[in-house]
């Protein structure tokens, strides 16, 4: 067996684990490990960057899901909520997946950059949306969806570094907004990995970027791990305070941020 599909469960392990305690998806640790892991089977230079964002997206169909299920089981998750916000999430998402194969690979690389430097920034400092009182009606909540979802997948993550904020500028409950987001992600992957198969299969936008879509074995072997982890995450999130592996997790997020940031910089010259 190779050695990269004994890596490829530990990074699930590890997904599956923060997407259940703190709802954010597996997206924001699968990207970063599959671009380093990427260039070393093979995989053409110029396509990593987009079939590590696919196949990231095709992990969160799985994880979601389990993740879910697990909230669900603690009444956590807001269905009506989901349902309301599903449809702009699904489209959204196939949006800006089909968006994102236009894109090049360093350019792609800059963006996922900054996105983990904020997404860092926001968690290490604690800043959290002030709540309002309620969510919008069912038309605002598709609309947020639709936002959510098209930035989701053109990052590869399962939305909740966006959703749970939304939720508790909603003046939902942190758990549940967890919970919520974390339901949030099956439709977000599912668009976004239909997105992506679509523009593979019949073409599309792609004179930016070479045809890339999702690299299978990966999202199976990871997917899979994450079954075992996230149900453990949804525990500890109704048991324990989150702040300091948060503030851990913020840290390590702004290394790679700048990591990605100094490469997108690099390729200028």
């Amino acid at each position: 067996m190779s050695f990269f599909f004994l890596v490829y469960p530990l990074v699930g392990l590890c997904s599956g684990f923060l997407a259940g305690l703190l709802g954010i998806g597996g997206g924001l640790v699968v990207v970063p490990a599959l671009l380093l892991i990427f260039p070393y089977q093979g995989l053409p230079a110029a396509g990593i960057v987009h079939t590590a964002v696919a196949t990231s997206l095709a992990t969160v169909i799985i994880t979601s899901l389990i993740a879910a299920y697990a909230h669900h089981r603690h009444g956590a998750v807001e269905w009506l909520v989901v349902g309301r916000m599903a449809p702009g999430l699904l489209g959204g998402a196939l949006a800006g997946a089909m968006l994102t194969m236009g894109i090049s690979g360093e350019a792609l690389r800059g963006v996922f950059g900054a996105f983990a430097l904020l997404v860092a920034v926001q968690m290490g400092f604690g800043l959290q949306a002030t709540p309002r009182g309620r969510l919008p009606a069912a038309p605002g909540l598709a609309a947020a969806g639709a936002f959510i979802g098209m930035v989701s997948a053109m990052v590869g993550v399962g939305g909740g570094t966006l959703s749970v904020p939304f939720l508790r500028w909603g003046n939902v409950l942190m758990q549940r907004a967890i919970a919520t987001s974390s339901a949030c992600g099956f439709p977000i992957a599912l668009g976004a990995s239909l997105g992506f198969t679509l523009v593979e299969t019949l073409g599309g936008p792609t004179a930016a970027a070479p045809p890339a879509g999702i690299y299978w074995p990966a999202a199976l072997w990871i997917g899979a791990a994450s079954i075992a982890a996230a149900p453990l995450g949804v525990r500890l999130t109704h048991r324990i305070s989150t702040s300091l592996l948060t503030r851990v997790f913020a840290v390590i997020l702004a290394l790679i941020g700048i990591r990605l940031l100094w490469s997108w910089v690099q390729s200028w010259h």
